[in-house]
């Protein structure tokens, strides 16, 4: 990053993906409750233990979108660490 942002932007960035982040893993355990309703936070982070996520594109799909955010916040985070 070769601009410094002020410390307020960085503090909103990082509130709004905290928000995001949340969201879509409320949408990623909902959607997962859909296929198998027995399902839990924990079962979903290995979803090759449950035939029904595993072969549930609309499942992985939302599941990479929540990864996506997750690189997304890493990336942020390093980059603001690095600023002069």
């Amino acid at each position: 990053m070769s601009r410094v942002l002020e410390p307020k932007i960085e503090e909103e960035l990082e509130r709004l993906l905290d928000e995001m982040i949340a969201h879509q893993r409320a949408r990623v355990l909902q959607h997962a409750r859909r296929l198998n309703g027995a399902l839990t936070e924990d079962d979903i982070q290995q979803p090759h233990d449950f035939p029904e996520l595993a072969g549930s594109a609309e499942w992985n799909y939302e599941d990479g979108v929540l990864a996506g955010y997750q690189a997304v916040q890493a990336a942020m985070r390093a980059a603001f660490r690095r600023k002069p």
